[in-house]
């Protein structure tokens, strides 16, 4: 979202693997759940900085922020594309990373349930894809960048996108765009 709407940004990065910085108290007074994403603006409302947390909230803040990628015709359409991914893609996919990729031992109980879970999701954005562009209608939003990350990882849930040619296309399409590119290779670069 920062690269689609060219903000100026800087990225801290927060090991949340062995180091676990996101439980160190000066995080916590960004995001108090310890997780990420976070942002802080020091231009927020009123030009004070202000803090976000969760993902949702921070495209919906920057889109309010922008006057992009959250259409007034289309915002319930777009809010509810949103909610599926932080109630469904967001938590379901991440819980197939876990048991498909970063356990110790197979847990094959847990890889077959979040598996099939987010086979299944696929299928509902398979569905939606087909008779859209983008998954709240013609237009890109908010609710492709929240779930495109999630979707970038399809290896990982043990997807093959041919299944889902909906998907792919969309997929495709999105990655295509420069700012996605870009904003995919951070904090890597």
């Amino acid at each position: 979202m920062l690269e689609e709407c060219a903000l100026p940004y800087n990225v801290h990065k927060i090991n949340i693997g062995t180091n676990r910085e996101q439980f160190e108290p000066d995080y916590l007074k960004i995001n108090p759940n310890g997780k990420i994403p976070s942002i802080v603006d020091p231009d927020g409302p009123e030009g004070k900085p202000i803090s976000m947390m969760e993902s949702g909230a921070i495209l919906i803040y920057l889109a309010d922020k922008t006057g992009r990628f959250f259409p007034q015709t289309s915002r319930y359409q777009v809010l509810q594309w949103l909610m599926f991914q932080m109630g469904g893609v967001g938590p379901m996919f991440g819980q197939a990373h876990h048991f498909m990729r970063a356990k110790k031992d197979e847990v094959p109980y847990g890889s077959e349930r979040y598996g099939n879970e987010a086979k299944r999701l696929y299928g509902v954005m398979d569905r939606q894809l087909e008779k859209n562009d983008y998954l709240s209608g013609r237009e890109y939003t908010i609710a492709d960048i929240a779930t495109y990350p999630w979707v970038a990882r399809h290896e990982w849930h043990r997807v093959d996108l041919a299944q889902f040619p909906n998907v792919k296309r969309w997929y495709d399409a999105i990655g295509a765009r420069p700012a996605v590119a870009k904003g995919m290779s951070v904090p890597q670069t």
